[in-house]
This record gives C-alpha cells, structure tokens and sequence, in this order.
C-alpha cells in the first residue's frame, strides 16, 4: 500500500516503497496474521523457500536453526504444510522467519485463533529471539500477552498512537486501552 503520510525507517534508510524483497535483505521478516504457509508444499520446502535468496551454506544453517528451536516440527518435514494444525502451522511460520536470521521480525496477532496451549509454546520463542538480539514489533490482541512480554508499548486507535510507554504505565491505566478498544470505528 502506498505510504499516505509519515515514512517508516530501518536504521536511518527508508522503506517506504521497496518491495517485499528488497525489505527482506535489510533484514526483516514478516510473520503475518492467520499462520499462512505455502499449503500444498512440504513444511521443509516452506522452510527453503523461505531462506531462498541465502546462499546454500547460510540456508541450510537457517533452516536447523528454526528446527532447533521448533524440533516438533522435524517429523513433520515431508508433511504438506495445509495438513498441519493451525498451531503447527503458526511454527512454520515463525520458523521461516528464523530460516532468514533476521534482523528485526514483525509479528501480527501471533495468537490468532490458536489454543493457549500454542500461544503459550510461541510467548517463549519471541523472547528468546528478543534476547538474542532480534528486534521484534508484535501486533497483539491479546494485550495480557503483549504486556508480559514487551519492553515497550504503543496504543493505536484509527491509526494514530494514542499512548506510547512502558508496560506497567499502561496496566496501571487501563482506562487507555479500554477506550482505544471500545470507541468504536
């Protein structure tokens, strides 16, 4: 979509305009709403496709990289990604993003429609990759996830940020979010 105000900046360079691909080579890795996999292909092709711009040796290391951190997905290799759990299949996409080594990774709505029992198996992964280093913007509904787990936070409403801070200012206000969530569109 076209920029209509504003410009989004990775490290001082903007990318507003770039495409998808161009995005990816600074280092950015989406993982967007509704665990979308390549449904007729294998998990390990979803995996290589996901690492295909890396030179073999860089892949590949991607590529166990996101099975070590998801090693339930290994039996599943050879598996048609379509016929996962939704869960199974929000690992893949994550894992993806792993395969990429990114640099910075954009997560929307990570829980969407997934048991707690998964959400509670990825919470840890995007703290682990936050740990190491890797930035990450997590898009979240769930604001009780979101709020144990960022270091900072931003409320938007109709697209604007009505609050910018840190977690715990914002539990000890939650007439913010309630009116954020309740106003309407």
């Amino acid at each position: 979509m076209p920029v209509s105000s504003g410009d989004v900046l990775i490290d001082g360079r903007s990318i507003g305009g770039l495409r998808p691909e161009q995005v990816r080579r600074l280092g950015i890795a989406a993982v967007p709403e509704g665990h979308h996999v390549l449904s007729e292909l294998s998990v390990l092709d979803n995996l290589r496709v996901a690492g295909h711009h890396l030179p073999g040796r860089k892949r590949e290391d991607g590529i166990e990289a996101a099975l070590d951190t998801f090693p339930e997905l290994r039996p599943k290799l050879g598996a048609r990604a379509g016929s996962l759990s939704g869960g199974q299949q929000q690992m893949v996409v994550l894992a993806q993003a792993i395969v990429e080594r990114p640099r910075y990774i954009l997560a929307d709505e990570l829980s969407f429609g997934l048991a707690p029992v998964i959400v509670a198996r990825l919470v840890p992964v995007i703290i682990q990759l936050a740990a190491d280093g890797v930035g990450v913007l997590l898009i979240e509904q769930f604001t009780h996830i979101a709020l144990r787990i960022s270091h900072r936070v931003h409320v938007m409403e109709r697209g604007y940020i009505r609050f910018s801070g840190e977690p715990e200012e914002l539990r000890q206000n939650p007439d913010i979010l309630h009116s954020a969530y309740l106003s309407g569109n």
